[in-house]
């Protein structure tokens, strides 16, 4: 790798809403309905970290009370909490360790040159002026704050906490959008400031004028658009609010950018994929489940599909762009409203399309985190299905469906919209053979047909896709990758782990899910973001809510499916043999039962006798309660059926 004062320069962006920067003292002292703490399940979590903690404080108490007393102390507590959360204080505090390793490399680089002690050159190092710091040239980090100046003037907590991460990591730019009334007419502006340790307060360095509002499109990709003018350098690394950075992965970042300059094939790359270390595994079962899940896809699954398939995209963050490249090429991020819902593939798209070449490489990983509860997973699943309906509908598929070579086209097929479509035939073929299963059995074509259920020829048959319905063969690259990650005999433990934790029930309701969404985006459209929240779940979710968010997508679904294999039970002419009956419809029952029992098996204490008697009162309320134009779909059954089917009326 060069020196730090001639390696590429790069800035990292990531887009910011209204999400937590910190917690504050009511969040982690606040109890749930189970008298749960935030703090408390933290303390649990992460039990060594939490007693390191109260040792470099000097506590004598190891509840940590005392703590709360002193205003230093807690802050340092609530930043200790925020940086085990998925935080805007976390993310920031990862990707300012670029420019501490750029310090520590500009260092070494020096000693090397001039042959003296590396303590004369801390000592020099610490006299001199952070401008004076090549780091500062090298390295730009700006959050896209889109509403930080409607925070600062209603005089929101957030801003404080955005102005105070401003002030700890000097390197950090805050780019928001100003709306000025003049007169009649109302001007916008993108905004870029930061905290002057002069003046001691935040100083405006640009703005530049907008000419209209910001949000024609879709939120995310937008708020990224408009900060992209403030980024500097060669390349632009965008990163999600939910993910962090340690300090041994930034020092080799100046190695990963020398990639821009090598050759793969005939081109450059333009984008340099990196893998990912998912976070939230330890906090619950379904975490878990995601994060092997997630490790297998970032990990073994983009290596093949960089190479030697020659087909991977840009699936969301932390990739590198090649800034200067993308910049005259439509930017990183398409904002069309709808079809660009899940806009960072479309990144991938664009580059391929105008020629680019996107690389992955393992050496450099960055962490990310995941959704931690059911509903929480389900609404992200539902946002990533309907927008791979909408990727379907879109030109940019289109125009790679014509363009690839025919070899290339079968493997982007099979990465992209393939594997969503592939998922909604598994289920319509379940719905088929049962449908065609009563059907036989009702006309009495079954009986006319006699004993040919009985021979050994279908037995057989039926026994090995007995083996393809338990799954096992789905969850392949996930031990493959367990092997390479823990070992043959830790993939081996870990898989059963994760049967015994109901992973099976868990990855046939998710199944659910993502048929349902993409199904009924490509019939009628309507794909809209879904606001997952990225808190703890820490709290009982009530059947109400379940049922709003499962009543279409699931539980209908299974009751039909039930309903069908009773009638054929009650029917067929395999009543007598109830081997044959069992064997036939085993993934049929297993996926009627899962589509209806998951959300109470990993709702935390799902199955409480008096929980359960709350619920039902509760949900009876708001069948009952009527509806208007005030009232939203959380309180009425009414509103709520009325927005199940605007997509239908659009």
């Amino acid at each position: 790798a060069p020196p730090v004062d001639r390696m590429l320069s790069f800035s990292v962006l990531t887009p910011y809403y209204s999400e937590d920067v910190s917690y504050t003292k009511e969040q982690l002292r606040t109890p749930n309905d189970d008298g749960i703490t935030i703090l408390f399940y933290l303390q649990n979590v992460f039990p060594d970290e939490w007693q390191n903690f109260l040792e470099r404080m000097k506590c004598q108490d190891g509840s940590g009370i005392e703590l709360w007393n002193d205003k230093e102390t807690m802050r340092e507590l609530r930043m200790w909490a925020s940086y085990r959360g998925q935080t805007l204080a976390r993310t920031v505090r990862g990707m300012t360790y670029y420019q501490s390793a750029l310090e520590i490399l500009a260092m070494l680089d020096e000693v090397s040159e001039i042959k003296q002690s590396s303590w004369d050159v801390m000592e020099n190092m610490s006299r001199r002026s952070p401008k004076s710091s090549a780091a500062q040239l090298k390295f730009t980090y700006v959050v896209a704050c889109q509403i930080y100046g409607v925070q600062k003037t209603k005089k929101d907590t957030k801003a404080d906490e955005i102005s105070f991460l401003m002030k700890t990591h000097p390197s950090m730019r805050v780019a928001y959008v100003d709306e000025v009334f003049t007169g009649e007419d109302r001007r916008y502006y993108s905004v870029l400031v930061k905290y002057d340790k002069v003046l001691e307060k935040e100083v405006e360095i640009y703005r530049v004028q907008l000419p209209g509002p910001l949000k024609l499109g879709e939120g995310k990709p937008e708020n990224q658009n408009h900060a992209l003018i403030f980024t500097r350098g060669d390349a632009v690394q965008t990163i999600d609010m939910n993910q962090d950075n340690n300090f041994e992965e930034a020092l080799k970042v100046r190695n990963l950018l020398e990639e821009f300059t090598r050759f793969h094939g005939l081109v450059t790359p333009k984008i340099l994929g990196l893998r990912e270390h998912v976070l939230t595994g330890p906090v619950s079962s379904v975490a878990h489940f995601m994060s092997s899940q997630e490790m297998s896809f970032v990990t073994l699954g983009q290596r093949v599909l960089a190479k030697p398939l020659k087909v991977r995209m840009h699936y969301g963050h932390p990739d590198f762009f090649d800034r200067l490249w993308f910049l005259t090429r439509g930017g990183i991020s398409k904002a069309s409203k709808v079809i660009n819902i899940s806009e960072d593939i479309f990144a991938g798209f664009n580059c391929t399309l105008r020629g680019g070449t996107v690389t992955h490489h393992e050496y450099i990983q960055a962490g990310k985190g995941r959704d931690v509860g059911l509903n929480q997973i389900a609404l992200f699943e539902a946002k990533v299905s309907s927008g791979n309906g909408e990727q379907l509908l879109s030109r940019d598929v289109y125009r790679l469906g014509h363009h690839l070579d025919f070899f290339r086209m079968l493997s982007f097929y099979h990465s992209t919209v393939g594997f969503y479509i592939n998922n909604m035939i598994i289920v319509l073929s379940v719905y088929a053979f049962l449908w065609g299963r009563v059907y036989i059995a009702l006309s009495g074509l079954e009986e006319a047909i006699g004993g040919s259920l009985n021979n050994s020829a279908l037995a057989a048959s039926i026994n090995q896709q007995f083996i393809v319905q338990l799954g096992f063969f789905t969850a392949l690259p996930m031990v493959v990758e367990n092997c390479l990650e823990l070992g043959f005999s830790g993939a081996v433990w870990d898989f059963l782990v994760m049967q015994v934790e109901l992973c099976s029930v868990f990855f046939t309701f998710s199944l659910g899910t993502k048929c349902h969404y993409f199904g009924r985006t490509l019939l009628h459209g309507g794909a809209k973001y879904r606001a997952t929240g990225r808190g703890f779940v820490l709290k009982r979710e009530k059947f109400t809510e379940n049922y709003r968010l499962y009543a279409r997508s699931h539980f209908q679904k299974g009751v039909e499916l039930i309903i069908l294999l009773i009638i054929y039970a009650a029917y067929g002419s395999s009543q007598a043999n109830i081997i044959v009956y069992a064997i036939s419809t085993f993934s049929s029952w297993f996926m009627a039962l899962s589509w209806l029992m998951a959300p109470f098996l990993f709702n935390p204490t799902g199955f409480d006798w008096l929980q359960t008697v709350y619920d039902l009162e509760d949900f009876w309320n708001w069948l009952w309660f009527k509806g208007g134009s005030l009232i939203r779909a959380d309180q009425s059954w009414e509103v709520w059926w009325n927005e199940e089917h605007d997509h239908l009326r659009t």
